[in-house]
């Protein structure tokens, strides 16, 4: 059969049931294939919104997303996707057409080296030179992209090897030399840790995004329970235990919550799980949790002691790893610990100041938890993705979607699409700036054209919000190119101009009717909540400060 047909058919046999791209000339075969195919196809409206697409399915689902661009600007449209998904570990396969071989690095139309360009952000990449290795390398694909640390894979296929023809013998198992992801835990570093967990007196748990990949939350509130620890998370690791647990100290770093910072900062034992201890969540590295022994647990070697040091480092799966310390710990009464955390958690709560008459984003974002507390929260980046983390209060992991590492403008909206597609029966919300929601608004067309329901929340500030906030912090108010707000603009007239449903809010009486209205509306809908115009995000750790050093 025609290569481009085998492709098709291998993406069924992985059981892909729904692929996000834009065709292009130098992948037509392709998309020729998928027409007959049992696949259904989101026609996206950019390549960088159908890479963040497949992104935000592959969280929501914990599948493989998979997305299709065509050559030269189309595959490098791809890019700032690809890069999210490998910060933040995401499973995705991305299939690039490319110029025909003979024609490859003679500067033909639309000729982009894609795998020279994605080398340093995807997990694996592919030239597809032979179309007699084309089924092995798509069977190869999914294992790289699915197993270990997760991340994205390129596939960048010649137009005439589309066009080629081969016999369908698509692999069962696959086999890669060198490539040996390592599950279990050495057997002495685990009894190291346990050792070291009975003998604390302030243990804490920090859990990244490696709880939310391994599935390990069920062991990780066990853990918890059975020590006892309190546990914190990453950004990323939201969700790792329900945040409304008295065990749970919610998030810390840059703007984490004080209580859970200064608890860290007190804590003589710290077991992390599937983190990376990144600069936004650890402040200043060598004043990070002085006192504090650390047991790392990572499948990843390359991230132990990479940033911060470590006393017990455990390469392994967190759920694998987890279960064998559990089998092993014993409780212990740990009551003065408990009390000072619990003190820190009542002198220094979340808080902000309301105003009579003014929308405040923190009250916003309340207010979305109050209604849809088991709705998946996707979330721009900047001030938008902070109040998000700050006052949604996960449930579940693969709640919270957000691009941690990266920190990409743009990518909450088509994730929340991605998100939608995996999950249709669940109410998906996107807590954006507007900033952030200009960048990949044009997917408004996608969303309407598909169905595709999700709820946008634009806290709208009239600012590029978080750069804003550091020039009144530390340039003294000198707003250089942060202001975004003019009299035309209005999100609900640009969302019934794509054919979605458009709400503005400018009173916070008007905020819980806007967001029942939104849950009645049989279309995508945009809130435009015109918000406090200099509101800041606190806490905040000021960069090259430590934990302790919290402003607000």
């Amino acid at each position: 059969m025609r290569v481009a047909d085998a492709i098709v058919k291998a993406l069924e046999k992985e059981g892909v049931e729904v692929a996000f791209g834009i065709p292009g000339g130098a992948i037509m075969e392709v998309y020729d294939a998928l027409y007959d195919s049992s696949i259904t196809h989101i026609l996206a409206r950019h390549e960088q919104g159908a890479v963040h697409m497949a992104d935000g399915y592959a969280r929501a689902s914990g599948k493989v997303g998979v997305a299709f661009a065509t050559s030269g600007p189309g595959a490098t449209n791809t890019v700032t996707g690809i890069a999210t998904a490998y910060m933040d570990s995401s499973p995705i396969i991305v299939f690039t057409g490319q110029v025909p071989r003979a024609m490859i690095g003679n500067d033909a139309f639309q000729e982009a080296d894609i795998t020279g360009i994605t080398m340093p952000i995807t997990k694996h990449n592919y030239l597809v030179t032979d179309e007699k290795e084309v089924l092995k390398i798509v069977k190869e694909a999914f294992h790289i992209a699915s197993t270990g640390r997760p991340g994205p894979v390129l596939i960048d296929l010649p137009k005439d090897v589309t066009q080629a023809n081969i016999d369908f013998d698509y692999p069962e198992k696959i086999e890669i030399r060198g490539y040996k992801p390592k599950v279990q835990g050495h057997p002495k570093q685990i009894k190291r840790a346990v050792e070291l967990i009975m003998n604390s007196e302030r243990p804490i748990i920090l859990a990244g995004g490696g709880v939310r990949i391994s599935n390990a939350h069920p062991e990780v509130l066990e853990l918890a329970e059975k020590i006892p620890a309190f546990v914190v998370t990453t950004l990323m690791g939201k969700g790792a235990v329900p945040e409304e647990h008295p065990l749970s100290l919610g998030f810390i770093g840059m703007h984490g919550t004080k209580f859970g910072n200064l608890a860290v900062m007190d804590a003589d034992l710290i077991i992390a799980v599937g983190c990376r201890f990144s600069d936004r969540t650890v402040g200043k590295f060598d004043e990070f949790a002085p006192n504090a022994k650390i047991i790392h647990i990572d499948i990843d070697p390359a991230e132990i002691g990479k940033n911060v040091r470590v006393d017990v480092p455990i390469v392994g799966d967190a759920k694998h790893v987890l279960r064998e310390i559990i089998k092993l710990v014993e409780f212990k009464a740990r009551k003065e610990w408990f009390d000072h955390v619990n003190e820190l958690r009542r002198k220094f709560p979340l808080r902000y100041e309301f105003k009579e008459g003014v929308v405040k984003p923190q009250f916003v974002v309340e207010k979305v938890y109050e209604l849809f507390p088991d709705a998946i929260v996707t979330t721009e980046v900047g001030q938008c993705q902070m109040w998000a983390a700050q006052y949604f209060k996960v449930k579940y992991p693969r709640q919270f979607i957000t691009s941690g590492g990266l920190g990409t403008m743009g990518f909450g909206f088509p994730a929340a699409i991605g998100a939608k597609v995996a999950h249709p029966d669940k109410i998906v919300v996107d807590i954006a700036g507007d900033g952030s929601f200009l960048m990949n608004i044009q997917e408004l067309a996608t969303a309407v054209d598909y169905g595709i329901n999700v709820i946008v929340c634009v806290l709208n500030n009239a600012y590029l919000g978080m750069v804003r906030q550091w020039q009144e912090l530390f340039y003294d108010k000198r707003y250089s190119a942060t202001k975004l707000r003019y009299p035309e603009l209005s999100f609900e007239k640009i969302a019934k101009g794509f054919g979605a449903h458009g709400i503005t809010v400018e009173k916070p009486s008007e905020v819980e009717d806007a967001l029942k209205e939104a849950k009645e509306v049989d279309k995508p809908v945009v809130i435009d909540f015109h918000v406090e115009v200099e509101e800041n995000v606190f806490p905040f750790v000021p960069p090259g400060k430590s934990l302790r050093e919290v402003l607000g």
